[in-house]
């Protein structure tokens, strides 16, 4: 399964990669700084760095948790963004919550073969 992995979590990773100057760009229009360092992303993260190296099927989990995790908090975050009618923000986060659930389907789906 490497070369189908592989090409699964290189498309992820890019389409993560991405999203970060998306997220930042918007956080910058609130008029807030974004986060830029890894230090401080791992104290916003609520997402568990890994031990080791894990093989394939715990990966998928991770990731799995991971996507669930970020889909979780997002969710979580609409009803503010809906009190404060900031309609930019829930598009990012729908668009955000789409990604991350049809990335959890997708590992769902190879933990269950």
């Amino acid at each position: 399964m490497f070369n189908t992995l592989h090409v699964m979590f290189m498309d992820q990773y890019t389409e993560l990669w991405n999203a970060l100057d998306l997220i930042a760009e918007r956080i910058r229009a609130l008029g807030f700084p974004a986060p830029g360092t890894y230090r401080e992303f791992s104290k916003l993260t609520v997402i568990k760095e890994s031990e080791g190296v894990p093989n394939a099927t715990e990966m998928l989990k991770q990731l799995l948790a991971g996507q669930e995790a970020v889909t979780k908090t997002a969710r979580s975050i609409l009803p503010i963004v809906g009190k404060c009618s900031d309609e930019p923000t829930a598009d990012l986060l729908t668009q955000r919550m789409q990604v991350h659930e049809k990335n959890a389907w997708m590992l769902r789906s190879m933990l269950d073969t």
